[in-house]
């Protein structure tokens, strides 16, 4: 059979406790969901701010699909850069404070074409172990020699920039960690770029929104301005609709534009989700109740003491429960699925070997009886 290799590969998964499976959802996303026919209390989005089926986003892309389609038709060098887009770049660079934006479809692209645009052979890419997956592939893709240092050992850092031969010089580092809820030492990480001659990547895709002055992501949350620092988040999480953008100086932007082959050569988001877009930054800056209840909710949850399992470090809405044991990890979430509860089973590749966990994330659309739900079933399972 031509792909038999395949089903030795997923029996060895299915026996390690590693295989994974897509869930139907027929509601729109929200606390409450409808999934494979049945409702749950769902702690496994990352529409932090409630606003992925908020009325006001639902209007303007329906205001935008009458007056611009539905698809882009091109990308955004040929015929697809609408004006929907290109008023939502110039109101993202004024939301986090950089000269320009640059929108791709989605995170993963954006830190592709980022990565493989700055750096190539003879240059070297310095990372944090714990970096997602798209900027692990990123590097590897640029052909730049590759630097990992241990998750936030900044002197292991310094050690590494001091050894490297002359070349281009990048640091690449989420901001929150999407399986840890830790943020990065930004300062000290510019302070380091700065002192190297470096620059630095930024994924902020689980701060944009939520850290900051009015959600202004990562480099409000620590008052940084450089113009080494090239800024990415996404739209699909806190701000509730989709794709990501690149932010930065005007010359960097326009190298993107030029050289980034995931902007170049792929079609445009559609129109209508650039509309639901500028919504949703009138929303993000302007409701700052949604983030005083996240604080809320995160501490609420926080003042839980498990006996078995360790509720990892994190003032963010996400809040892992390390179990250890895939098999024991796999068997809390789906004695909490028995309990009408989604949180997903975080398990290897995605986090190292031993340390699966319960990934919980928060959004300001719970409440606290929904966390105290939560919480009692956890305390039934431990």
């Amino acid at each position: 059979m031509p792909f038999s290799h395949f089903a030795d590969e997923l029996e060895q998964r299915r026996q390690q406790g590693l295989l994974r499976r897509r869930r139907l959802v027929e509601s729109p996303q929200g606390v409450y969901l409808d999934a494979d026919g049945r409702p749950f209390l769902s702690f496994c989005s990352n529409d932090y701010l409630g606003l992925a089926n908020h009325p006001a986003l639902v209007e303007a892309a329906s205001q935008g699909a009458g007056r611009y389609g539905v698809g882009a038709g091109a990308s955004h060098l040929v015929s697809g850069h609408f004006a929907p887009h290109h008023r939502l770049e110039e109101e993202l660079a004024a939301f986090v404070g950089l000269p320009r934006a640059l929108l791709f479809s989605g995170g993963y692209m954006a830190n592709v074409g980022v990565v493989t645009a700055l750096v190539g052979r003879g240059d070297t890419v310095f990372a944090d172990k714990l970096n997602h997956a798209s900027l692990n592939d990123a590097m590897v893709l640029s052909r730049a020699h590759v630097r990992r240092y241990p998750h936030l050992d900044l002197a292991a850092l310094e050690k590494a920039l001091a050894e490297t031969a002359p070349g281009r010089k990048l640091v690449v580092s989420d901001a929150v960690f999407s399986m840890d809820g830790d943020v990065a030492p930004v300062n000290e990480l510019l302070a380091l770029c700065e002192r190297h001659d470096a620059w630095l990547l930024l994924d902020d895709a689980h701060g944009f929104g939520v850290l900051g002055e009015g959600g202004r992501g990562s480099l409000s949350h620590f008052g940084v301005r450089s113009p080494r620092i090239v800024y990415m988040a996404t739209l699909g999480k806190a701000a509730g609709v989709f794709g990501a953008f690149v932010a930065g100086g005007s010359e960097l932007v326009e190298g993107l534009i030029q050289n980034a082959r995931s902007y170049i050569y792929t079609t445009a988001m559609p129109p209508l989700l650039a509309c639901a877009l500028s919504a949703s930054l009138k929303l993000i800056a302007g409701e700052d109740w949604r983030r005083q209840r996240l604080r809320e909710l995160v501490a609420w949850l926080r003042a839980w003491r498990p006996r078995r399992w360790r509720l990892m470090d994190s003032d963010t809405p996400i809040q892992p429960v390390l179990i250890g044991g895939n098999e024991e990890t796999l068997a809390v979430s789906e004695g909490l699925l028995e309990r009408g509860i989604l949180v997903p089973a975080i398990r290897p590749p995605t986090v190292p070997k031993g340390l699966a966990r319960l990934r919980i994330s928060l959004s300001a659309s719970h409440s606290p009886e929904d966390v105290d739900r939560l919480l009692a079933a956890l305390k039934e399972l431990e």
